[in-house]
């Protein structure tokens, strides 16, 4: 997946960053984002056009940094139909939440890129070995973006006030919910993509399991986003100390589930069974 044959020419737009700020303090106190994608009459193409630049960047000793940007890249898209088709609620909410959890992870990647420094879930995914099958790149990424980007990046659209507004807050959780089944219908096309890349027997007869197991594991998980994000916006509103301590927190949740995802074995199986997602503990 991914494979250059497929991308446009261009380098693209955008610098890159070295440093790493503190992630999302600023963001995340501010309400919005910086975009990637610069004003845009269509966000979500603006977001595309941005990943399919970094993709044909990539030098051939980094494709492996392609896996999950190649997935996310057709999610995207997805998102995009999504959004035309009139599935959600409030689709302006959701195009600005989109652009903004694109941007953490693009930030994320542009600091790897120039040698920065970016949180430890992407720094260890980014770090995996090259010869690492397909699936587990993209799951790795999926660990960092879901598990640690996808609650602060909900937060850089969600105000206090917001999270005051009980009805408001019902529709915004049932929008977030929509995106299971965008997901849910992009399993079985990403699992053909990774088809040609080393499939082994055993997973070629366990492959109807598997997009069952993805497809649980990635709901699942998307369940304990909308806790964390609430534990978030607690510490939030206590000051930006306690919102750092508690991202601390959710960085360590995150990066130890790497462990799980590269240990050996049907880790599909393992992540539906065992879970995915990570629980911020109460206060």
């Amino acid at each position: 997946m991914g494979e250059r044959g497929r991308r446009p020419a261009g380098r693209g737009e955008g610098g890159r960053r070295g440093a790493r700020r503190p992630h999302g303090l600023l963001t995340v106190a501010a309400g919005r984002t910086h975009r990637h994608a610069g004003a845009d009459a269509d966000p979500i193409a603006g977001v595309v056009r941005t990943m399919t630049a970094r993709l044909d960047a990539l030098m051939p000793e980094q494709d492996h940094l392609g896996r999950f940007l190649a997935t996310y890249q057709r999610t995207t898209l997805a998102v995009g139909s999504a959004l035309a088709d009139g599935l959600f609620e409030d689709p302006s909410w959701v195009a600005r939440w989109d652009v903004a959890f694109a941007e953490i992870y693009l930030e994320a990647l542009d600091a790897y890129l120039s040698g920065g420094s970016p949180p430890r879930p992407w720094r260890l995914a980014f770090d995996a070995p090259r010869n690492l099958p397909p699936l587990g790149h993209v799951l790795l990424g999926v660990n960092a973006h879901v598990n640690y980007d996808l609650p602060h990046a909900l937060l850089a659209v969600l105000s206090d006030a917001d999270f005051a507004d009980a009805a408001l807050m019902a529709s915004r959780r049932r929008d977030h919910e929509r995106i299971d089944s965008v997901l849910a219908g992009r399993v079985a096309a990403e699992d053909d993509e990774l088809g040609p890349h080393g499939r082994s027997r055993t997973d070629r007869l366990l492959q109807p399991v598997h997009r069952l197991s993805a497809k649980r594991f990635l709901r699942e998980a998307r369940t304990k986003v909308w806790h964390n994000t609430v534990e978030l916006q607690a510490a939030r509103r206590a000051g930006p100390a306690a919102y750092a301590a508690r991202l601390s927190e959710l960085e360590v949740l995150s990066a130890a589930r790497v462990a799980d995802v590269l240990a050996p074995g049907q880790v599909l199986l393992k992540l539906a069974v065992a879970g995915f997602g990570v629980t911020l503990p109460p206060l």
